[in-house]
């Protein structure tokens, strides 16, 4: 996905947040989420600015930005956290993503797709918690 210095003027967060409300499948704290996770993946992808001003990550990028933000932040809850918000896999990641993109809040290349998303990782290998741990006598 690209961030481009270049875009048409932007959507209102107003307007953005009719149309995440409207869709229904993602709540707005998911959709702040992916966005923190954008500007991560972009940070470490991306650490010099194009000369277009286009920053594009895959979508396996952002799913590993997503994924680290995700242990970062709620560590052993994230998996609890992402089901909360109705995000079961990485496609729902895409989806959330081709929303944005659909509503002109988002741009893609001609080589990015929503299946980009599909099984970036397994969602409960990714978020499993450890288990292994010995209490002190």
């Amino acid at each position: 996905m690209t961030t481009n210095a270049e875009q048409p003027k932007p959507k209102s967060a107003d307007t953005m947040t009719k149309v995440i409300l409207a869709d229904g499948r993602y709540s707005l704290d998911a959709f702040e989420f992916l966005h923190e996770a954008l500007e991560s993946a972009v940070q470490k992808f991306h650490s010099e600015e194009t000369e277009t001003g286009k920053r594009h990550v895959s979508g396996h990028q952002l799913c590993e930005s997503l994924r680290e933000l995700a242990i970062e932040r709620w560590g052993p809850l994230a998996r609890t956290v992402l089901k909360r918000w109705r995000i079961n896999a990485t496609i729902d990641f895409g989806k959330m993503v081709y929303m944005l993109v659909e509503n002109s809040f988002m741009t893609k290349t001609e080589e990015d797709s929503v299946e980009d998303f599909r099984d970036a990782y397994d969602f409960d290998q990714a978020f499993r918690v450890q288990t292994n741990f010995k209490l002190k006598e």
